[in-house]
């Protein structure tokens, strides 16, 4: 039975006349065993392999597979030997009754590369069945008129087996009257006939029994009986006759239990009951009687079970009319059934591949065979599956079909298909059946981890604890399994010097950054590296991304006073006319911070102050400016405590102290500074212990004023009597006349020391000096720093 070839695009056609044509040479050749019937499983066919001129070994390597049309398997393959075994005991009768030969057909499939072979099993008949008689007694009416040579046809025996198997001859029982004659069917059956020998005589022997044995040629032979009563009937010289010798009868193969075939009719010239006909079935097989029932009186056919023409297209069987004298007449009707379409196609799965590798381009997926036992149009199909599918149906041979991957499926654009096979036969009206299956589609490893960015901007905090989690990268390969399971890494750093092993770290299964340290902004702010994501496929792929770590500035470093500096020796002394106008520039604090940004800005600010409201400094430049004119009611000598502080959060700050001295020019010496007085605090700590020692001092000093006085008076007397001498050229004035005074000259020595400038007063050049004016004049050395901003 053809298969006409589905609709389908033109390339689909091209391809499987391609393969059509590759396939049919290897299933051409048909491989042809033979065995008896009611083998039990087990039982040795033949050797497959050989017969196939493959290798040892070679059936298993390449798949090979027994496929039967339906869901029935008769053989088993062994793989490894090549043997063909039975599956089952087969009974011939049961798979072909009256067919002979009985051949049950079977393909050879080799799955890598695919590969057809046709194949046959014929069944060959055991004589495991005996001849069998459908009725233990005959009855045959026979008239005494009968002349001698007159034939007497007898009902045959029935027998299941087929060939030199079946009923080979009759033989009937010693007597004088008959013998039996065994004569062959047009279908070449045999049956049996009566012949008379000698005149019969009712009135001698009104009845006669015999006995029929049928036998059969097996070895050894079986046989079976029946009785054959003879009645000796008075004179009846007309025998029925039919209408027509032959009937011929359509009837569908769908009709109900009790459908009219068809009536025959005889007619009979005698009277009485020489005239009255009975019709019945004659030497019909077992078929016949199980399917059609006649009306012995009407002579109407009708049926007994529904029919089939799947099992039998069409009986033949003989009806016999006989009269009340013995004499019958014979006729043949031929019942051909009318195929419906009453069975849906069939298919039978094969080979299922539910997991197809991608990038695997013309992969078979499955393989599968469809039968549709209708005829003509009704057991044509054709065979279809959904449009846009990247899949193929190719017919190999005998209704086989394989169906494979049209291009390279990609899991990540599909991870499973459905596809449903529709098998529609061309009756009418057209059945048709669907089988779904579902086709996966596995990974292969062929893409790689792919990050979320190509870059990233990670942003930490100077002064970090270690470990710190810092960021993170992420990477997403579209694979499945373990070709989609990322593992992440430093790439070694290419050509600097970065020691990126003691910075950061990755946490190999999600990415995580780590800073392995403290940062220091002032040393590092910024560095960059590269992190690699690898999959755990075969071969492994991998991407990578460039990371970029800034170190965020924290306020870790106060304010740095530069000038002046705060070194610990001698403090640093500001000279300022009492003539300086407002806004006067006395001095400039300068600072720096280590820091960066907003806490890197600094702002000044006046502290703490002798004389509040008499200087000022700028926030923004550090400028030690006086706020208004000086006069004489101030005092000389002020201390200031200037606060530079940034802008970070918290805020830090540092100090320092300026001292000024107020001067009327600055050619007039002066006495160096106290040393900074305690701070207030401790002043406050300190009132009642001072305000004790006040009148104590108060005291003294009073008392010293008077002999002060009076030592003075004294040393006027003695000077008189001195004489003037020479001085040297580079002394200044310290009076307020702008000379030296005779007792006190003084050598001014400017000496640098970090940037300050120092006066030194030495002692007093005149030796001559009393020992007791120089005491009394202050004879020490005076040494402060004076930076001046010129």
């Amino acid at each position: 039975m053809e298969t006409p070839l589905p609709k389908a695009p033109q390339k689909r056609q091209v391809t499987t006349i391609i393969i059509l044509l590759l396939l049919w040479e290897a299933g051409g050749a048909t491989i042809k065993y033979s065995v008896l019937e009611e083998r039990g499983s087990g039982f040795f066919v033949a050797n497959l392999a050989k017969d196939l001129g493959l290798g040892e070994g070679e059936l298993a390597t390449r798949g090979a597979r027994i496929l039967s049309k339906g869901n029935k398997q008769y053989l088993q393959l062994e793989q490894k030997s090549g043997n063909l075994f039975l599956k089952e005991k087969l009974d011939r009768e049961e798979l072909c009754g009256d067919t002979d030969p009985c051949v049950q057909h079977f393909q050879v499939l080799l799955e890598n590369p695919v590969q057809f072979f046709q194949g046959e099993l014929q069944l060959q008949d055991v004589n495991d069945h005996a001849p069998e008689f459908l009725e233990n007694e005959i009855l045959l009416k026979i008239s005494e008129s009968s002349h001698p040579g007159t034939a007497f046809p007898l009902k045959i025996a029935q027998d299941l087996d087929v060939g030199s198997n079946t009923v080979q001859n009759y033989t009937i029982s010693t007597n004088f009257h008959f013998h039996l004659f065994t004569r062959n069917h047009s279908d070449g059956r045999k049956y049996p006939e009566l012949v008379l020998d000698k005149a019969l005589d009712r009135e001698q022997q009104p009845e006669l029994r015999l006995t029929l044995t049928a036998l059969d040629g097996g070895a050894p032979p079986r046989s079976g009986t029946s009785q054959v009563l003879i009645i000796v009937l008075d004179i009846n010289d007309n025998t029925p006759e039919f209408a027509q010798e032959i009937y011929e009868v359509q009837i569908p193969e769908n009709s109900p239990i009790g459908s009219l075939v068809i009536t025959v009719s005889a007619r009979d010239l005698d009277t009485g009951t020489h005239g009255e006909l009975s019709y019945s079935f004659f030497q019909s097989s077992n078929q016949v009687i199980q399917a059609f029932e006649i009306n012995a009186v009407t002579g109407e056919i009708r049926l007994k079970k529904m029919l089939d023409f799947e099992e039998i297209q069409s009986y033949r069987m003989e009806i016999e009319a006989l009269d009340g004298g013995g004499l019958s007449g014979k006729c043949t009707i031929a019942v051909e059934l009318v195929d419906v379409n009453d069975n849906t196609p069939e298919l039978a799965m094969s080979l299922l591949t539910s997991d197809i590798p991608e990038n695997s381009p013309e992969t078979v997926v499955a393989i599968f065979g469809i039968s549709d036992p209708d005829s003509g149009d009704n057991g044509k199909m054709m065979c279809s599956i959904q449009d846009h599918l990247p899949f193929l149906l190719k017919p190999t041979v005998d209704n086989f079909y394989t169906l494979v991957t049209d291009e390279a499926l990609d899991r990540e654009n599909r991870v499973e298909y459905n596809v449903t096979i529709t098998v529609t036969d061309l009756g009418t009206p057209k059945l048709k059946t669907e089988h779904s299956i579902t086709v996966r589609v596995s990974d292969v490893n062929d893409n790689a981890p792919n990050f979320t960015q190509t870059s990233y901007t990670l942003f930490v905090r100077e002064n970090n604890s270690p470990a710190l989690h810092i960021g993170s990268v992420s990477a997403t390969d579209r694979d499945s399994g373990t070709n989609a399971q990322v593992t992440y890494s430093l790439l070694p750093p290419q050509g600097t010097h970065l020691p990126l092993a003691s910075l950061v770290s990755i946490n190999a299964d999600n990415g995580h950054l780590f800073a392995l340290r403290a940062l220091d902004y002032e040393a590092l702010q910024a560095f960059e590296f590269r992190v690699g994501a690898a999959d755990a496929g075969s071969p492994a792929l991998s991407s990578e991304a460039l990371v970029r770590v800034v170190v965020v500035d924290d306020n870790d470093n106060s304010p740095f006073v530069l000038y002046p500096l705060q070194n610990g020796s001698a403090p640093c002394t500001e000279l300022v006319p009492r003539a300086a106008e407002a806004g006067y520039l006395v001095t400039k604090v300068v600072a720096v911070d280590g820091d960066s940004g907003q806490n890197a800005w600094l702002s000044y600010q006046l502290l703490k102050a002798t004389e509040p409201g008499l200087f000022g400094v700028w926030a923004h430049n550090g400028e030690v400016r006086t706020a208004r004119l000086l006069s004489d009611r101030d005092a000389p000598k002020h201390r200031l405590v200037v606060l530079v502080k940034d802008n970070g959060e918290p805020p830090l700050s540092a100090s320092v102290t300026l001292h000024v001295l107020l001067v009327d020019g600055f050619s007039q010496p002066y006495l160096p500074l106290p040393e900074a007085a305690p701070d207030e605090a401790q002043a406050d700590s300190l009132t009642v212990y001072l305000v004790i020692a006040l009148a104590s001092v108060s005291s003294l000093f009073l008392f010293s004023v008077l002999l002060f006085i009076a030592v003075r008076l004294c040393g006027r007397r003695r000077a008189a009597s001195v004489p003037e001498g020479h001085f040297l050229g580079h002394l200044v004035d310290v009076s307020g006349t702008g000379t030296l005074s005779q007792s006190y000259q003084y050598e001014v020595c400017l000496m640098g020391d970090s940037g300050t400038s120092e006066f030194k007063f030495p002692k007093p050049i005149i030796s001559n000096f009393p020992p007791q004016s120089i005491r009394r004049e202050g004879e020490e050395t005076i040494s402060f720093r004076n930076n001046l901003d010129f």
